[in-house]
């Protein structure tokens, strides 16, 4: 297998840098940039429409943890893992119906601010600091792990090289503030999703090649069905199939994905609800603009995740079926390191095998979903240090102009630390799941302070600090006490375990009286407009029928 770009894929992919930077440029010098305004360089304030609001939230949230991460579990588990991508649709409708009217009718900018106005200072600045080193340990390192895990299998340099030109280009792009990230995700989008959809039409070709008779990429969709059948169910049973760990052993797929538990329990919702309604980095998009234009710009976003299977999953099974198969060298020596089965390489050495031309478009439409998700993540981490930490304990008197300075001497800190930890993640054996599960240790926790401050209005500070504060040594003892137990079901317990702790002692602090910070509910405020119901039904339908082929 050659590593390594030729000519006329370096010129596809400078051509994209271009278009990106100079479309960059342009919006911050045209677009009314404020850069001595933090609301306007942190959120955008107004200037988002609809469909760049819809574009960004996607472009965070697809990088190198759904190209390669997501796309290994397909390797190693099958159609199931589009569950994250199927359920989050369905989650953004649910979370721009029921909570951007709390956050934008209460002009709330960032989550802790959310829980200062409803609940006290003292949890806001515990949170904080746990969604900081949530952001820049986990997120924002495993996002430049796994992404120059991918170059580098992709270009034939080296890791640290990789991880260094991903962090100088998102760099680059955040200090332009929101406005620029906003603007130019919506191009980072139509790559990634071009791009994408380019790499599985040929992957589906080339299995129809290298396995059936070369009828093309209806044949290799035949393909996966007829020599795959146990990776196109969508829920498994305890001991169903054993899959390959990526460590060298294997591990039963129901660990991973725990059937119809997972949705009765809780655990992927909690996953979905937390990370696209109570997330910084998924909300701040949609804060700064009116309810209908975030509405509308979320419900983009749900239309375009719930394509993102086609783009990440049906290439991690083309690879499979190549893989189990024998039918291409390159990709059998490429998946398996030292005898080892590693899921996370399946879609690199995809991309290692597309002809010159297309292997440069690939290659841009991956870079683009990693800096775009770096670039959203750092603005985040910037925007909860400088208006819920610096700006309150360390200068509240800081003006305008060196709050954006500082904001982006935040940006520059905290990628040189997540680059610098970056390496040491190398010993993971599936890098989705790493992500998933140890954000998990955190989520349960969150959701529950931010559900029951939403619309229960005798939920009490001390009842969210206490959720706030289980959720950590509660996952970690069911972690390692009860190995066995799937992460998202014990994600699911200790959910229900932290909500019911904070409603107890809400219920013995508030002697059964309304909090004053309690925030006015009406039903108006649900209110969505028709073409937005039509929309949501659509979603709704697909999610319903998918499962329904697929059981």
């Amino acid at each position: 297998m050659k590593l390594g770009l030729e000519t006329l894929d370096y010129v596809i992919f400078f051509i994209y840098f271009l278009i990106v930077a100079t479309y960059g440029v342009w919006v911050y010098r045209n677009k009314g940039s404020k850069t001595t305004d933090s609301k306007d360089f942190f959120l955008a304030e107004g200037s988002l429409t609809w469909w760049a609001i819809g574009s960004s939230i996607i472009a965070s949230n697809i990088s190198a943890e759904q190209f390669i991460g997501m796309s290994g579990q397909a390797f190693q588990l099958g159609l199931a893992i589009s569950v994250y991508e199927l359920v989050g649709g369905f989650s953004l409708v649910i979370i721009a119906v029921y909570f951007l009217p709390m956050y934008i009718k209460n002009k709330i900018y960032t989550m802790p601010q959310f829980l200062q106005m409803r609940y006290d200072k003292r949890l806001a600045t515990i949170m904080a600091v746990f969604w900081l080193f949530l952001y820049i340990l986990v997120n924002l390192t495993s996002i430049i792990y796994l992404g120059a895990l991918s170059l580098e299998k992709m270009t034939g340099f080296g890791f640290m090289p990789c991880a260094i030109f991903l962090t100088t280009f998102a760099v680059i792009i955040t200090l332009g503030g929101m406005k620029v990230i906003g603007y130019t995700d919506v191009i980072q989008v139509v790559c990634l999703v071009v791009g994408g959809l380019a790499t599985t039409y040929l992957a589906l070709d080339l299995l129809s090649v290298k396995v059936g008779s070369g009828a093309g990429i209806f044949e290799g969709l035949s393909l996966i069905k007829e020599k795959a059948d146990s990776h196109m169910h969508m829920v498994f049973s305890p001991g169903q199939y054993q899959v390959h760990d990526g460590k060298g052993g294997t591990i039963d797929a129901y660990r991973q994905l725990p059937g119809l538990l997972m949705f009765i329990v809780g655990g992927q919702w909690i996953v979905n609800f937390n990370y696209f309604g109570c997330n910084q980095y998924m909300t701040q998009r949609a804060l700064g603009a009116d309810l209908n234009t975030a509405r509308n710009g979320v419900l983009f976003a749900a239309f375009l995740k719930m394509m993102m299977p086609f783009i990440v999953v049906l290439p991690g099974l083309a690879a499979y079926v190549l893989f189990q198969e024998n039918a291409d060298a390159a990709i059998v020596n490429g998946i398996t390191e030292n005898g080892i089965v590693k899921p996370d390489n399946a879609y690199p050495v995809l991309l290692n095998i597309l002809p010159v031309g297309l292997k440069g478009l690939a290659f841009a439409a991956l870079t683009a979903a990693i800096v775009a998700s770096l670039a959203g993540k750092a603005n985040s981490i910037s925007t909860i240090y400088m208006l819920d930490i610096h700006k309150k304990f360390i200068n509240p008197d800081l003006d305008e102009k060196k709050t954006v300075w500082l904001g982006r001497i935040a940006i520059v800190v905290s990628f040189i630390i997540a680059l610098a930890i970056s390496p040491f993640l190398k010993n993971l054996g599936q890098g989705f799941e790493y992500i998933q599960e140890y954000t998990g240790f955190i989520s349960p926790g969150i959701l529950a302070i931010f559900l029951l401050g939403f619309f229960w209005k005798k939920a009490a500070s001390q009842g969210a600090l206490v959720a706030a504060v289980l959720s950590i040594p509660l996952s970690a003892f069911f972690k390692y006490q009860f190995p066995e137990m799937p992460f998202l079901n014990r994600m699911g317990l200790v959910f229900w375990i932290c909500a019911t702790a904070h409603v107890l002692i809400s219920l013995v602090v508030s002697r059964g009286k309304d909090n004053p910070n309690a925030f006015i509910v009406e039903k108006s405020m649900f209110k969505t407009q028709p073409a937005f119901k039509f929309g949501a039904i659509a979603i709704c339908s697909m999610l319903v029928v998918i499962y329904l082929i697929f059981w």
